[in-house]
């Protein structure tokens, strides 16, 4: 056979030097030309020889990556072009992991995985710059969808040795690979990125379209969840101002469908006037019945009518009475201890009934006002925030106080009796000479040095010791540390109060009826009781920007000492309205006081002279310092995952103080350590909130 070829090759070449031969006289062997086709037969052919010939035959310029290695067969059963041969060969190259790259006039033949790394052509949008058995980058700006899932779908088409990269960026999709499969890509890229179906307007004329969409709701389920088919969601919303429902779907029928079923549902009604009930989930419906009167009858002057119920019976208001008086800032008083308990509320075509035991608002009306109160219900039915409140109260004091003094007595005793007796005497009780000589138990707390001779009798007085000197030396100090962090949850614009401390009695009077004799009969007196220790009473509100608006009592009351009347306190106590923003500290006010006291007990002239005055005077000083801040941080909570979180943290807080405070040393045999709060775990049926978990018979570790 090769014997052949070369015969052929030779014979060819002579008629070529000749003058004589045909237009394909230098094909190459394994090529035989007719006419102006050429016939290929290369069976198991190097790859290297295969690829010259192609070369001759269509004029390229290749050039072989030395790893370009292997066998071809190429075999045309009919002529074909010569330029349809170099086609031929990049499919049989691209069946052998080979590809070709043109570049300035010359083909490089290279493995196809490093193909990516050189100069391919790159096309834009759906359309490729080449086609056939080409290499290309193709960038897709994908409109509709999401062009990180689209990879899912475009990769398993693409060749391993050939790259899917996504630029989430600007939402693109970069595919390199052959030209032919590239326009496949497209092809299936344009198909899927469409358009997705708009949310649609359904009209509502007879029907109210929340309980419309409520009941469409339950009767076209969402089908959320992971393996569920986007296809039979729908999405269902009720607009209360045009009274209309908005309906979205990937399923055109599904749409249909509710379309057809809200059509069969909006049909007029018989009667003139309906009763519904409608159940609140947030609001309070007898607030909400007295808004709708406001606003839908008026006000009080409009012609509309309302009744209300008493006010209900307030324990607190009553002790409050009981005790005598309010209490400071008592003025702001809880809305929900003033407002009634039901309301009739009649508009205009309509009336509507607050139920406070059910807390439903039960309206009769017809369809066209019932729609329009249905609408002003459900934008006041919101849930409402709640604020978390920090306080910090810090107070310290700080008190040293300093005595110093000597006092001289003298008394000459003649015949049992005292004739002459004097000296100096200064201070109060346990501080004078003459009450210590009187009652040497009486001295006073410090050092007291006495020097006596003997009892001596003072007229007036009696038999008392002969203190003839008493000198006292006296220095003290006290301090105090007192740190409060009271903290309250409120829902938004209502009010809030804690109170620690103590509640004493203080007298107000007393009388008793002597009847005539010396015995008083039906003794009585009046006492009120008052509240003692740290009292913080705040009223959030929540703006749209997040600021909160806080009013705010605080007072801080301390007992000084007990008299006959009652205790003596002290209070401190600051009312203002501030603003705060949500999770920021304000410094409320703070008071810093210093104060110094001195004084000098001393005999004329005498005290006065340098150094041995000291003997005949009495020294005395205090100095004191208060110091008080309060801070505030209020929270915003506004679902139930951010109370439920602050539980969890105030839970756990309050074991590991349990845990703290208990001891590992028992007394007893058998003791059972301290009682402990249950671990908490979240309950998914629950919206996430904390509850206590079953406890587990554990022994308690103790606190490290």
């Amino acid at each position: 056979m090769m014997l052949t070829l070369r015969n052929t090759a030779l014979y060819l070449a002579a008629l070529l030097m000749l003058g004589g031969a045909p237009a394909w006289a230098q094909l190459p062997a394994g090529a035989t030309a007719e006419g102006d086709k050429v016939s290929l037969n290369f069976a198991n052919a190097d790859i290297e020889a295969v690829i010259r010939a192609i070369g001759q035959i269509s004029g390229k310029n290749f050039l072989v990556d030395p790893r370009v290695k292997g066998t071809l067969n190429i075999v045309t059963n009919r002529p074909v072009a010569p330029a349809l041969t170099y086609n031929i060969l990049l499919s049989a190259l691209r069946l052998q992991g080979y590809t070709a790259i043109e570049s300035n006039g010359i083909t490089k033949i290279l493995p196809e995985a490093d193909a990516k790394l050189h100069a391919i052509p790159v096309g834009k949008d759906s359309t490729p710059v080449t086609s056939g058995e080409r290499l290309v980058t193709q960038v897709f700006q994908i409109k509709h969808e999401s062009a990180q899932q689209l990879l899912q779908v475009v990769r398993p088409l693409v060749a391993p040795n050939n790259t899917v990269t996504v630029y989430p960026g600007n939402n693109t999709l970069v595919v390199t690979d052959y030209a032919e499969n590239v326009s496949r890509i497209a092809r299936i890229i344009e198909s899927i990125d469409v358009p997705g179906s708009d949310a649609q307007v359904i009209p509502v004329r007879n029907a109210s379209a929340v309980d419309l969409a409520n009941l469409l709701t339950k009767l076209f389920p969402d089908g959320g969840g992971a393996n569920a088919d986007p296809s039979q969601r729908v999405t269902i919303m009720a607009e209360p101002r045009s009274n209309a429902l908005l309906v979205r779907s990937e399923n055109r029928s599904r749409v249909q469908a509710v379309r057809s079923m809200a059509a069969q549902l909006d049909q007029p009604n018989a009667a003139t006037g309906m009763v519904r009930v409608v159940y609140l989930k947030n609001a309070e419906a007898v607030k909400v019945a007295e808004t709708l009167r406001a606003v839908l009858g008026g006000g009080d002057s409009g012609g509309g009518s309302q009744t209300r119920s008493t006010t209900p019976f307030s324990p607190t208001a009553s002790a409050s009475n009981m005790q005598g008086g309010a209490q400071p800032g008592s003025t702001m008083q809880s809305q929900s201890q003033q407002g009634p308990t039901s309301a009739t509320v009649t508009v205009a075509g309509g009336i509507v009934q607050a139920d406070a035991t059910s807390n439903a608002l039960i309206i009769t009306a017809p369809e066209a006002i019932y729609n329009s109160i249905r609408a002003v219900i459900d934008q006041l039915d919101r849930r409402r925030a709640q604020v978390y409140v920090e306080a910090l109260i810090a107070e310290v004091n700080s008190e040293r106080a300093a005595e110093v003094g000597i006092q001289w007595q003298a008394g000459v005793p003649t015949d049992g009796t005292t004739t002459v007796f004097g000296g100096t005497n200064f201070g109060g009780a346990g501080q004078n000479i003459v009450g210590v000589a009187t009652n040497p138990a009486s001295a006073g707390k410090g050092l007291n040095f006495m020097v006596g001779s003997g009892p001596v009798t003072i007229p007036g007085i009696g038999t008392v010791m002969n203190l003839n000197v008493l000198a006292r030396f006296l220095e003290s100090e006290t301090k105090a540390n007192i740190l409060s962090t009271p903290s309250l949850v409120t829902l938004d614009n209502e009010e809030a109060k804690i109170i620690v401390g103590r509640n004493l009695p203080f007298l107000t009077g007393q009388y008793a009826n002597t009847g005539g004799g010396t015995t008083p009969s039906n003794p009585f007196q009046t006492i009120e009781r008052k509240d003692v220790g740290l009292t913080l009473r705040i009223k959030p509100q929540i703006s749209e920007g997040g600021t909160i608006r806080l009013q705010i009592f605080q007072e801080a009351s301390t007992v000084l000492q007990a008299t006959e009347a009652g205790p003596v306190t002290s209070k401190r106590s600051l009312e203002s309205m501030v603003l705060a923003d949500d999770g920021g500290i304000i410094a409320l006010g703070g008071l810093v006081e210093d104060t110094y006291e001195g004084g000098i007990e001393k005999v004329p002239l005498l005290g006065d002279i340098p150094v041995l005055g000291t003997l005949f005077k009495y020294d005395t000083r205090k100095r004191s310092k208060t110091n008080l801040l309060i801070f505030l941080r209020p929270r915003i909570m506004r679902d139930a995952d951010a109370s439920g979180t602050l539980a969890h943290e105030r839970y756990d807080y309050i074991v590991g103080k349990q845990r703290t405070a208990d001891s590992p040393d028992r007394l007893m045999r058998g003791e059972s350590p301290m009682p402990e709060l249950p671990p908490l775990k979240l309950a998914p049926d629950l919206g996430g909130q904390p509850v206590p978990a079953t406890p587990q018979p554990k022994p308690l570790q103790p606190a490290q």
